[in-house]
């Protein structure tokens, strides 16, 4: 199967049936990776690879693009070389930013790309210098295997790519570098200085002042950054940040020039620019702020990816905490089927019927468990073993105590011995008052059987 590539802008296959014979463009692409999920964390693995053929110069890279195009024909710019940006050594290594081994990497993107299908494009303007597809139909190459992660690896010698299993892709630091042009025109080299900066925390939702908005800084790494130099875009307006964040610290930044929307209708997007021109983080706010609250990161699900929440406790400048409901005033307790604060004496007035107790918290009456319901009526008392009243029987000797008797068993036993006795009493009785007819009827009966 032939891979498209191109030379210039001219595209074309190459192919080992045809004879076809081209060459590679300048900078082209070398490798790419999807990402795998491997021991519950995604996108291990992710990369691109640009390599060039000549290494003894610096090659701009301004005006370059990487763009993806999924496999619904939709494209999007994965990342934009700055001006005064240049490839210097023979390799540049891109990474999905929330890859496990995103730091090894000159560049960072943030849109991950799809195992089943895709297209990887290097574009200056609109010409197209080079690109490889993966999905298995329409001349691309076979698409990925989640149960076989390889990597997509151009072979130098055919130029075709093929599907690599365990590659290790080239990282050098010092294999890209941008330029800042001073006033007097002369090139200084730019270092990335903010490429551990994180957003943390946001507080739109402001409850008196827009000053009360703020947004929080996390320092990823394990060095203080100096954060002079780094912007936060915000509705495509850069920003500058200022100051020294410490190793694994947090910086509440109070915006002064710009105002956040408090409840965007559409999320709204913040990022953080390295000052080689990189996006290094990126933060989207939805709907659903409310006062009192901020959004916040609170840490990582099981497959690694970030969970961000609405809490009640607003941290600024402080490691972020968690609380789903609002903390009520004295007097009130918190009904969680609303989120409202509710008065505990206007839920204990509420009267719940016989048999059920009333939860204050949800002001709803709960039935009691079935033993506890049942209660006896004076002079009885509950067998907990039987669950059944027993009648008290009261004792008149004064050296004892009053002893529990079994009510319902022996007063059956009583009435029937009773009743026993009466019917014995009157057969007596009747054989008595008419002994002389019954001897006359026995001796006839005793004669007819002779």
């Amino acid at each position: 199967m032939g891979g498209i590539f191109g030379v210039g802008n001219v595209l074309a296959y190459a192919s080992e049936d045809d004879g076809t014979h081209l060459e590679l463009p300048e900078i082209y692409i070398r490798a790419v990776n999807p990402g795998y999920t491997v021991d519950g964390k995604s996108n291990v693995g992710e990369l691109i690879e640009i390599s060039r053929k000549n290494s003894d110069a610096l090659i701009s890279l301004a005006g370059m693009a990487v763009s993806y195009t999924n496999s619904r024909g939709n494209s999007s710019i994965l990342f934009e070389f700055p001006e005064h940006s240049f490839l210097t050594g023979e390799n540049l290594l891109l990474r999905l930013a929330s890859s496990p081994d995103s730091e090894l990497a000159n560049v960072n993107y943030k849109t991950t790309i799809a195992i089943t299908a895709g297209k990887i494009s290097l574009i200056k303007g609109e010409e197209i210098l080079d690109e490889v597809c993966w999905s298995g139909k329409d001349g691309c190459y076979k698409a990925f295997d989640s149960k076989k992660p390889t990597t997509l690896v151009r072979n130098l010698e055919t130029l075709e790519f093929e599907h690599v299993a365990n590659y290790e892709p080239v990282y050098e630091e010092d294999n890209y570098k941008v330029e800042a042009i001073d006033d007097d025109g002369e090139g200084q080299v730019t270092e990335s200085q903010c490429k551990n900066l994180r957003f943390s925390e946001i507080l739109s939702y402001y409850e008196t002042l827009k000053s009360e908005q703020f947004i929080e800084f996390y320092n990823a790494g394990s060095e203080q950054i100096l954060m002079d130099g780094c912007k936060i875009r915000y509705k495509n307006k850069n920003y500058e940040l200022t100051g020294i964040l410490k190793a694994e610290g947090y910086y509440a930044y109070y915006p002064s020039e710009f105002s956040l929307t408090k409840n965007p209708a559409n999320a709204n997007t913040l990022e953080i620019i390295d000052t080689t021109g990189e996006v290094v983080d990126k933060l989207v706010y939805p709907n659903g702020q409310r006062k009192g609250t901020t959004y916040a990161w609170i840490g990582y699900d099981e497959k690694g990816e970030e969970i961000w929440r609405v809490t009640y406790a607003p941290t600024p400048g402080t490691e972020n905490n968690y609380q789903e409901f609002k903390t009520c005033e004295a007097g009130k307790v918190i009904n969680e089927a609303t989120g409202n604060c509710v008065k505990v004496t206007t839920l204990t007035e509420k009267v719940c019927k016989e048999g059920y107790y009333l939860n204050i918290l949800t002001g709803r009456c709960k039935k009691y468990e079935e033993k506890s319901e049942k209660t006896c009526k004076e002079g009885y008392y509950l067998n907990p073993e039987t669950n059944r009243c027993r009648k008290i029987v009261e004792n008149d000797g004064a050296d004892y105590s009053l002893k529990p008797e079994n009510y319902e068993e022996s007063s059956s036993f009583v009435g029937l011995y009773a009743v026993l006795g009466v019917i014995g009493a009157g057969l007596l009785y009747m054989i008595y008052e008419f002994r002389k007819e019954i001897l006359k009827l026995l001796k006839r009966v005793f004669r007819l059987s002779r």
